[in-house]
């Protein structure tokens, strides 16, 4: 049986940022990690702004991370 814990959704979660952080600082932006999980807003401005990139790939990351987070999609 296959069962999960909090901190394998966490340690999921950080990966996704983690991966996030390093595909966005590739287009110069910096992104502060224990900020990115522990303040909505600026979480939310890093998604938005990577959301906006012209690399699929980026974008793609930050909707799972978004849909991880459980953050909603701010309409622009």
């Amino acid at each position: 049986m296959n069962t999960g814990t909090l901190s394998d959704t966490q340690a999921l979660e950080l990966v996704d940022i983690v991966h996030l952080k390093w595909m966005l600082a590739g287009e110069g932006l910096h992104v502060h990690v224990e900020r990115l999980q522990n303040d909505p807003s600026y979480a939310s401005d890093c998604l938005n702004a990577a959301e906006r990139s012209t690399n699929a790939t980026v974008r793609k990351a930050a909707s799972t991370l978004r849909a991880r987070l459980g953050q909603a999609v701010v309409a622009r």
